[in-house]
């Protein structure tokens, strides 16, 4: 039963929160006048007033706060704000757990917590707290529970307190661990400790290791001047002055310096270390551990170093930049030279031929008047002089066609040796020196006589006629070193020839131009200017390379490179048939664009018995070869409009039936049948300006070539036409009697026969089967790529498609797959050299493997369904 008013006061609760109690205005909240509580509330509150531990009591369902003095100081600013107020209202943040608390409680629960974290607004500011948490119903007078009292213990300070142990244990275990990885690395060369008094060091096993100490003196301590005597000389100053000043000073000891190994070599270490002190201030104990820092001083040496020469290393960049400037300056104007010089010198040769043509003509129509003959000869030397200088354009322009065999030099320069005393003249020395196994060389004879001869002449002229000149020839092999400003040339095994005068020498700005066409230090009318410039062409043309070094007073030398060539040396050929140049009245379609030229070689071919058929371009020639005008041979310039280049042309021809063979003629050169500086394999050519004489003999011995690999191929099909054509075939019954009895009768049994299309790049290979299978009685269509089949397989029918597998551009398997689908049912042969076990990719169904070089007997097997069929067409 409630106390009455006189009663409930201070005399019972002696402490602040008691007075606060007494004369709060409780009316105001859900519990009434204070003389009208519980006697169960009042008691606990007496309880609760009495305990110095932090209470609250929440009471009735709001929780109505009332607490005691210690938890006032828990609740910091909020207090006295909570006293009467509902827990929730009292302490927002935390709502719901009071709510939890309350619901539990009320229920007859308890709760508990330890160490609990809330987020509590006591001063006006959010913080961080822990506490321990104690929940338990209070009864009401009914016995029920009505009310919640809670002990409140805060552990702030103590979880603050363990966390900050548990994070420097954590932190200790990490330093323990990153030191013994250390120790472990290597990177901590051992410990030691310098005993003051004494004056004695000791250390572990690694400070022994590294000092060069026996592991039981170290231990036990050596005399510090046997330690510092292992340091560098250098560095034993800074080791003693700073080893001094750490024990006066006692701040921490750190110095860097070099140690000796046992080897004789030194490594850099780092020592650290703090002097210790007794209470009187006395130095004691001199700990310290030294750590491993070569590789460190290493780098910042070479850093240094680098930094000290930066300024040097700069300039030296800015003139090799300027040095590959020029240098690129000179290519780039050495190749629009040289594009000049060729394009005018094929010009020049087509006037030439204009003029030499009808001087031949006109030779061969004169009379015998001498007057006439003395001037027709003076005119043709002209034009001969003419075709020489176009010739030396060409030269420079890597533009010439060249011939190239396997030579070898010390047989080149003995065989040399009349030629240079007779061009040189009684006055000059020639010495000849030549190294012993002199590697060969593969260039052009002609070419490389010219040019060692062009070098000789200029010789003699810079010594006036008098004085030494040295041609030598040694094996070299070229650095990278060497190679650097010369980009042209690729470190490797070279030949060099050199040839050195003893004249006046050059001064260095003639010396860089002396490669230029046209350019000549020597008088008027003593020189042209293009022979070294024809030196450097042939060289670059030839893979090879030029350099001149000269200086005034004391001569010249210009040195040739030549790749070394391990192959054998070309044996020499001697063309000992001397059959008649004249024609026979076979037909030569000649191609030319040139009006003028064109009309020369029509006349002069005329003259020499043969029958023309003429084209401006290879448009219009090859209207003649796809018709059935007969065509001996095709005589075309290299260079021509149109769409159609002259080598499609010429390969068109050669896919005729007989195969038409093709001359080539030009005055430059261009990539259609010249690459890497040689002739194509298989292509004949013709250099204008050219004499009537050598064109009669180019256009005969073309003829006769083709003569000599028709009747080969005949002489093949003889050995096995028998196994493969029957008796009827050849218009009679007996062995004798077994060979094709006209044309008119090869002619009709081609026309029914099947339809082979032959894919082969190399010309000879497919020159000899093409004839070989039109012995056989096969329509066959010959072509040297991929890319010029499939053209004709989109126009006609064929049925067979016989092809290498390895061709340039696309492969013969690629082809077979797009013929294939333009020509379904089409008979595919694949010829390889790994026979049937070539890798062709997807499989092409029904296609055929056949090994290189091809067995007749096999082909004739698979050529069989069609064989067939012309022996029933005949």
């Amino acid at each position: 039963m409630p106390f009455p008013a006189q009663d409930y006061g201070c005399a019972g609760w002696r402490n602040e929160m008691a007075q606060r109690i007494s004369e709060f205005d409780w009316c105001a909240t859900g519990l009434g006048a204070i003389e009208n509580w519980q006697r169960s509330l009042t008691s606990t509150v007496q309880l609760m007033l009495a305990s110095p531990v932090p209470l609250v009591l929440l009471w009735d369902e709001p929780g109505y706060m009332i607490y005691n003095d210690a938890y006032a100081v828990f609740a910091g600013g909020r207090h006295p704000y909570l006293l009467g107020r509902p827990v929730e209202d009292g302490w927002p943040e935390v709502a719901d757990f009071n709510r939890h608390v309350m619901n539990t409680c009320l229920a007859g629960g308890t709760l508990s917590y330890r160490d609990k974290e809330l987020m509590l607004l006591r001063d006006g500011k959010p913080e961080d707290v822990w506490m321990d948490l104690y929940y338990s119903p209070v009864a009401g007078d009914s016995g029920a529970p009505a009310g919640v009292l809670a002990m409140v213990v805060e552990t702030t300070g103590r979880v603050l307190t363990e966390r900050l142990r548990q994070r420097a244990e954590a932190e200790l275990h990490e330093t323990n661990e990153r030191l013994q990885l250390a120790l472990n690395t290597g990177a901590v060369l051992g410990t030691w400790v310098l005993d003051v008094r004494t004056g004695k060091v000791s250390g572990d096993e690694r400070f022994a290791r590294t000092f060069s100490f026996p592991l039981d003196e170290a231990s036990k301590g050596v005399p510090r001047d046997a330690a510092t005597q292992m340091i560098h000389p250098d560095d034993q100053a800074l080791n003693d002055q700073r080893t001094n000043e750490a024990i006066r000073s006692g701040e921490p000891f750190r110095v860097e310096y070099r140690i000796r190994r046992p080897d004789g070599d030194y490594l850099w270490v780092q020592a650290n270390g703090r002097c210790e002190f007794d209470e009187d201030g006395e130095p004691t104990r001199f700990p310290g551990v030294l750590i491993d820092i070569h590789e460190r001083k290493i780098a910042e040496q070479s850093l240094v170093q680098l930094t000290e020469t930066l300024e040097q290393r700069i300039a030296d960049s800015i003139a090799a930049r300027a040095l590959a400037e020029e240098q690129l300056r000179q290519a780039q104007k050495m190749e629009a030279i040289g594009s000049l010089t060729g394009g005018v010198a094929h010009d020049f040769n087509n006037v030439l031929q204009v003029i030499n043509g009808n001087l031949q003509m006109l030779a061969a129509d004169t009379d015998h008047d001498p007057v006439t003959r003395r001037r027709l000869s003076a005119a043709t030397d002209a034009v001969r002089r003419g075709a020489k200088l176009a010739a030396h354009l060409l030269a420079f322009a890597r533009r010439q066609p060249l011939s190239p065999i396997v030579l070898n030099p010390r047989r080149l320069l003995t065989g040399m040796s009349e030629m240079l005393h007779r061009a040189l003249g009684e006055t000059v020395r020639i010495e000849t020196v030549v190294s012993d196994d002199l590697w060969n060389v593969q260039v052009d004879r002609n070419q490389l006589e010219n040019a060692l001869l062009n070098l000789a002449i200029n010789g003699r002229d810079a010594m006036r006629a008098d004085g030494v000149l040295t041609v030598r020839a040694t094996n070299r092999v070229l650095d990278a070193a060497f190679c650097r400003d010369k980009p042209e040339l690729s470190p490797g095994e070279y030949v060099q020839f050199s040839v050195a005068d003893t004249g006046s020498g050059m001064p260095p700005d003639v010396l860089q131009r002396v490669f230029e066409p046209f350019f000549t230090t020597k008088p008027d009318g003593h020189g042209t200017g293009l022979g070294l410039s024809m030196v450097f062409g042939f060289a670059r043309q030839s893979g090879g390379h030029v350099a001149i070094e000269s200086e005034v007073g004391h001569g010249t030398t210009v040195l040739l490179f030549f790749p070394r060539c391990c192959e054998p040396e070309t044996p020499e050929t001697v063309d000992g048939t001397a059959a008649s140049i004249g024609g026979g009245g076979e037909t030569i379609l000649v191609v030319e664009d040139d009006a003028d030229v064109r009309l020369t070689a029509v006349e002069m071919l005329a003259q020499l018995g043969y029958k023309v058929l003429i084209a401006s371009n290879g448009d219009a020639a090859l209207e003649f070869i796809d018709s059935d005008v007969p065509i001996d041979l095709l005589f075309t310039d290299v260079v021509m409009p149109g769409k159609l280049k002259s080598v499609d042309l010429a390969q068109r021809a050669a896919a005729r039936t007989p195969p038409v063979p093709a001359l080539f003629t030009s005055g430059y050169t261009r990539d259609e049948i010249m690459h890497h500086g040689k002739l194509d394999a298989g292509i004949t050519l013709l250099s204008k300006p050219y004499r009537r004489d050598d064109l009669a003999n180019m256009v005969r011995g073309v003829l006769r070539a083709n003569a000599r690999r028709a009747a080969e191929v005949a002489d093949v099909c003889d050995g096995h036409i028998a196994a493969c054509v029957p008796p009827a075939a050849y218009g009679g019954d007996s062995a004798s009697d077994r060979k094709l009895t006209s044309a008119a009768d090869s002619t009709r049994v081609l026309n029914e026969a099947a339809r082979v299309l032959f894919v082969e790049d190399d010309t000879e290979s497919r020159e000899a089967l093409a004839e070989l299978l039109g012995a056989l009685g096969l329509d066959c269509t010959a072509v040297a790529s991929a890319e010029a089949a499939l053209p004709l397989a989109a126009a006609q029918h064929y049925d067979v498609l016989l092809t290498d597998l390895t061709l340039p551009g696309m492969s013969g398997d690629a082809l077979a797959r797009e013929v294939r689908r333009v020509q379904p049912d089409i008979r595919v042969l694949l010829v390889s050299g790994y026979g049937r076990s070539a890798q062709i990719g997807e499989a092409i169904p029904g296609a055929r493997l056949l090994g290189k070089p091809l067995d007749i007997e096999q082909l004739r097997r698979e050529l069989a369904q069609w064989l067939d069929r012309t022996e029933a067409a005949s």
